[in-house]
């Protein structure tokens, strides 16, 4: 359950013990009876900040670098000092600061996570601790209620980063703090350590995790197990969130623990939420149904096929047969096509593999298949080629161009690529930030198809509700009501997600309508309240003091 301010308490706690601890540390904003009631007098300079004027010397200091990388080593440091004063630059600043404490510039800080390690946040988990996982967790000083694990293994688009991948989760509960309000002392962030194939990694000086291959097949099973079991045992009813576990290990992890242990894999179920999220409301511009739409996605793994599954979902909602709904969606991936007569397909691509010729490129895909939208989880930047779009263009009077790769090096197209090549009518979205554009006399405002829009508000519903599971309904729901969030404005700018500073606003909407969906189905540890909205709101962390 979120905890609210009234939990900055020190107890009998004093002196260097307080100014040492991140979520009890206000720094020179201390006042004057606090300094002399904790014994912090003579530890502090005289002067007495406000919070406020803190944030103003913070930015100020941070907006001198130029380097996003020492942007988020300087971020990162505040976070380690005083968790009050980062949220509040988090929550009151979130344009800015979203793209450094999360994507892009995460996937930099993970490729370079032993060089600028400074101090340890979250838990290190390895394959050496089987047998005593439990009393490992025990270590950890919170009670945590939401649990973001990684192994590393598929980190962003930029594969096997072992150990490093733990910028992952700590950005993710930066971001379900910040846009959600859950307490940072209810947020645990865990890498799995079981090695790393990457031989670069294992050969590098600064490289924090074990120095050897991945740990796989039963072995590696079995931690998991002993893992997932232990989370519940000592966390009674905590959240986990499996994020970047390549496409081997994320759906069938998803579908062993997920009526288990309340849980939900991100990169799967929240992707597809925000990807059907942006699709309802390109709808709602073109006034197509979404039955009549057909998806082509370029990659074919678990973020290409959560999507089609939610999509599928989505339109037998809408009154299509399933094995029609089915046909709307097509992969390609690095041989091509997706179709029936392709030999040794992955179990989970055949449910979209339909009868076809073969199309050995993207392109030539599009040619075939005609598709009103293309979406981009490739993780292959550059692949939405001005031919792709162009095409996209002469098939569709407003086509559908989703580019969700990131970080921004991986993306399929730029937004400006996107508007050039097709005349300034795709509406667009991106999984990496983009500036608005120019063209023709108008401004185009493309934003992020980010899974921070979904996924803290699944994570705060789901505590406030105690939910036992986390359901795909869920994730259908919450792509309507983000979809409903985005006003005509934003529409008429080319914008299909709401203003990231509404971030909070959005995340309450979400995760009331989450627990409204436990409470239905029976699903719920905890008594519906009078008023859903009105109890989610009241238990969202604020970070002033």
């Amino acid at each position: 359950m979120a905890i609210d301010n009234s939990d900055r308490r020190t107890g009998a706690r004093r002196g260097l013990d307080v100014l040492r601890d991140p979520l009890l540390n206000k720094g020179t904003a201390f006042t004057q009876e606090e300094r002399e009631a904790m014994g912090l007098r003579g530890l502090l300079p005289s002067h007495v900040l406000t919070q406020a004027e803190q944030v103003q010397r913070f930015l100020a200091k941070l907006r001198r670098l130029s380097d996003p990388l020492d942007k988020f080593v300087e971020l990162n440091s505040l976070h380690d000092r005083n968790e009050g004063l980062f949220f509040r630059i988090l929550c009151d600043h979130i344009d800015e600061m979203q793209p450094i404490v999360y994507t892009p510039v995460v996937g930099l800080a993970c490729q370079k996570f032993g060089q600028i390690f400074q101090r340890p946040r979250g838990m290190f988990i390895d394959i050496n601790d089987r047998g005593n996982i439990a009393n490992v967790l025990r270590n950890w000083p919170n009670p945590a209620a939401i649990i973001v694990v990684t192994d590393g293994e598929r980190i962003l688009g930029l594969g096997d980063l072992g150990a490093n991948g733990m910028g992952i989760p700590v950005g993710k509960l930066s971001l379900y703090t910040a846009c959600a309000g859950i307490h940072p002392k209810l947020c645990l962030p865990i890498t799995l350590d079981v090695g790393t194939n990457n031989d670069a990694l294992r050969d590098d000086l600064n490289y924090v995790g074990l120095r050897q291959r991945r740990v796989t097949g039963a072995e590696y099973d079995d931690f998991i197990e002993e893992f997932m079991t232990a989370t519940q045992e000592v966390f009674p009813g905590a959240l986990v969130q499996f994020e970047d576990f390549a496409n081997h290990n994320a759906f069938r992890l998803l579908e062993k623990y997920r009526d288990r242990v309340s849980s939900f894999n991100d990169d799967i179920q929240g992707t597809a939420a925000v990807a059907l999220a942006g699709l309802f409301s390109a709808l709602r511009i073109t006034g197509a149904p979404l039955i009549e739409q057909k998806v082509l996605f370029l990659g074919a793994g678990e973020a290409a096929t959560g999507i089609a599954d939610l999509i599928v979902s989505a339109m037998i909602a809408n009154g299509l047969p399933r094995e029609q709904a089915l046909r709307q969606c097509w992969l390609v991936d690095s041989q091509g096509l997706v179709v029936k007569s392709r030999a040794n397909l992955a179990s989970h691509k055949l449910t979209y593999a339909h009868e076809h010729p073969a199309a050995g490129d993207f392109l030539s895909a599009v040619k075939a298949l005609k598709p009103t939208a293309i979406i981009g989880v490739s993780a292959v930047g550059g692949t939405f080629t001005r031919d792709v779009l162009e095409e996209m263009a002469r098939l569709n009077k407003q086509p559908i161009v989703f580019a969700l790769s990131n970080p921004t090096s991986q993306a399929e197209c730029t937004a400006e690529e996107a508007y050039r090549h097709t005349g300034g009518r795709a509406l667009f979205a991106c999984g990496s930030p983009f500036d608005p554009v120019q063209l023709n006399g108008k401004t185009y405002v493309p934003r992020q198809g980010n899974n921070s829009y979904i996924f803290p508000g699944i994570g705060l519903g789901a505590i406030v509700a105690g939910a036992k599971t986390i359901t795909d309904d869920m994730f259908m729901s919450s792509a309507h009501a983000l979809a409903q969030l985005v006003t005509e404005s934003d529409l008429e700018q080319g914008s299909l997600y709401p203003a990231l500073p509404r971030i909070r606003e959005v995340s309450a909407a979400i995760a009331a309508t989450v627990a409204d969906n436990a409470y239905r189905r029976g699903i719920a540890s905890k008594p519906k309240p009078p008023d859903t909205l009105q109890d989610v709101q009241s238990q969202m962390y604020d970070p002033r003091y």
